[in-house]
This record gives C-alpha cells, structure tokens and sequence, in this order.
C-alpha cells in the first residue's frame, strides 16, 4: 500500500544529497505561445498552488513555448529563489533555421545554458536535463561540457531524459571513470499506458543512482478518462500541435489499449471516491524507483487536483487491478532468464532469497 505524503515531505534525488518535493510542477503549459497553455495570470496561480503547499521543484525547458515558460517561471521564482530547484533542459533546437541550434554538443550546451540563465533571470540552473539523446554527439564530448558548466558554477546538477538505458548507463561509467560530475536524474515517459520503461530503464536508473522523475504520468490526459473511442487517431504531425489532443495522439497513445486501461482506473478512482487523476498519479510514486512524478496543470483546478494524489492510498488489491491491466509484454531476455527452465539451469533445484536485481 502506498502512504500519505506532502509537498513538504522531500526526498533525495537520486545519488545526490539534494532533497526536492514528491511532485514535481511542469511548466510546459506556462505560456500560450503554443496554443493550448495557460496565462500569466493562470500560470501563477498554479505555481502558487504548488509553493505555497511547500512544493520546491520545478520543471522547465529551454525551448517551452518558444522561452516563454522559461521566462514567466523567472519572474515568479524570483523573490524565493534560494527555496526552490529549477530544473531546465537542452537539445531542442531554439531556431528551427539553424542547425547547430539544437543537439547535445557542446556549442549547442552552451549557447542554451546562456539562453536559459538570461530567461530564468538567475544565476544558475540548479538541475541541468539532457533533453534526449541526438545519436550524433559523442558520449565523452557531452559529460565533459556538461562537467565542465558545474565546474564553472552555471549549472549545479545534471540529469537526462528520453534516452536508451544502454547509453545513459555509458554516460554515468564515463563521469564516474574520468571523476566528472554524475546524472543523478532520469526524465523518462511513465505512467499506466507507458511501462515499458521498466523492462531496462527503471532498474538502471535504481542501480546508477538516479532518480525517477515522470513525464506524462496521466497518459496526456487519457487516464482522466477525457478521451473516448471516438478521439482514436494516427496524427503523428512533425509540428508542434495545436492542441493536446494533437500531442497525445501524436505519441501514440490514442489507442484501444489506452482507453482500456482508462476504464480500470476509473473503477478503482469510483471505488475510493477520488478523482482518476489521482489514482493515477499515486500509481506511478509506488515504484521505489520513482522520486517525483512532474505535474503539469493548465488551469490551478488541476493543479490542485493533482496534489491531491499525494493523500492517497491504494490498497494492495486495487493495486494488483492496476498492474494486471496495464502490464507490459515482456522482452528478451527476460523473457527467457525467468522462464522456470532457465531459473532451474541457474540456481538447480535450491531456493534462493532476496531481491531480483534486473
């Protein structure tokens, strides 16, 4: 079961000695520069919703509606900006005319780490994400600038998003090998339509020392039970889309099997008397990989909703319910490894007690 929890009951983030809030606010939606995000007047209602509960973990990106969530972020976190850990992101290209504008080399780093301090309007960033992998960009060329801005002040932890567990677990040897600054964060998609994730990255992330954040952990909306049948869409657009409906759908996760899953959580959102949002949002913080699913609210109504995951129990039962209608196929090769032929080829026919380590 999982237990009641607040915005003030910090954990560590990953490896570090860092403590941040169980849920952490996504500012994707701070700006209308995309068409579907909130005011000013409405993103900071939301952002004090968080804060004013103890929330201190903040969620942005260089290149969120166009630098405006950036922006609009600084001038709220201003005057208590020693209270809160602003996490920002580079790869993104910031000019769509200009190749070198996006990427993980270390041009494009720098450039971006310049243009986030300018818009947050601080002096630092307090967590630096990878945004995602470019597969161009050598692995040494990146920790080493990445290394480099915390040496410099500019940056004071580093993490990583949307990238393959075999690369993020060479990235983390390397810093460790070469006594360059570690990940200590892995931003990853995760919620009941999207658990794949815990065939490798889950269980690296547990072993490297690098703390869960959650993007995502509603299904874009569809565990709200917001879409029906009749949202079911292919749209995979190369643009920015102009409504949410357009993002989800453009990730995949309009579908059948999403709707399904959908359903469940709204059973057991009915049986306890809360909202879908909830359930799951609470779903995702049982996994003792995961430090602090990233919320991100248009209206401060959903913010407020969202918060009210963290007083959640679910029971052992409804957990199962969960589990069993969201489960991932699974993969090779532990496909193979936990057949009962391969288990009895490994131990013989003697018990062995402890945790599984994938």
């Amino acid at each position: 079961m999982t237990s009641p929890t607040s915005l003030d009951h910090y954990r560590l983030l990953g490896r570090s000695g860092l403590r941040v809030s169980p849920l952490s606010l996504g500012t994707m939606t701070f700006g209308a520069d995309w068409g579907w995000g909130a005011d000013d007047a409405e993103a900071r209602r939301i952002f004090d919703a968080y804060v004013d509960r103890g929330g201190n973990f903040i969620d942005t990106s260089v290149n969120y509606t166009n630098g405006a969530s950036e922006r609009i972020l600084g001038r709220f976190a201003k005057a208590q900006r020693d209270r809160l850990v602003l996490a920002t992101k580079f790869t993104m290209a910031r000019d769509a005319t200009n190749i070198n504008s996006g990427g993980n080399h270390r041009y494009n780093l720098v450039r971006s780490v310049e243009a986030s301090l300018r818009q947050l309007d601080t002096d630092r960033i307090d967590l630096l994400y990878v945004h995602a992998w470019d597969f161009t960009t050598r692995p040494d060329e990146v920790m080493r600038s990445l290394d480099d801005l915390v040496r410099a002040g500019k940056v004071q932890y580093l993490g990583i998003c949307n990238t393959p567990a075999w690369r993020v677990a060479e990235l983390q040897t390397l810093a460790d090998l070469r006594g360059w600054s570690p990940l200590i964060a892995l931003q990853i998609e995760y919620s009941l339509v999207e658990r794949t994730v815990e065939h490798e990255l889950l269980p690296m992330a547990r072993a490297m020392g690098l703390g869960v954040l959650p993007w995502s952990p509603l299904g874009g909306g569809i565990l709200t039970g917001k879409y029906t049948r009749a949202d079911l869409s292919d749209e995979n657009s190369a643009d920015v889309a102009s409504s949410r409906k357009g993002v989800i759908a453009s990730i995949g996760h309009l579908n059948e099997r999403s709707l399904a899953i959908a359903a469940v959580v709204g059973e057991v959102a009915e049986e306890l008397g809360v909202t879908r949002a909830q359930v799951a949002l609470a779903w995702t913080l049982v996994n003792p990989a995961v430090v602090s699913p990233i919320i991100g609210a248009r209206t401060v109504a959903q913010a407020e909703d969202n918060l009210g995951a963290l007083e959640i129990v679910l029971s052992d039962a409804h957990l199962a319910r969960l589990d069993e209608a969201s489960a991932p196929a699974p993969i090779f090769p532990a496909r193979f490894i936990d057949r009962p032929m391969a288990q009895q080829l490994i131990f013989g026919t003697s018990a062995l007690r402890g945790e599984v380590r994938r």
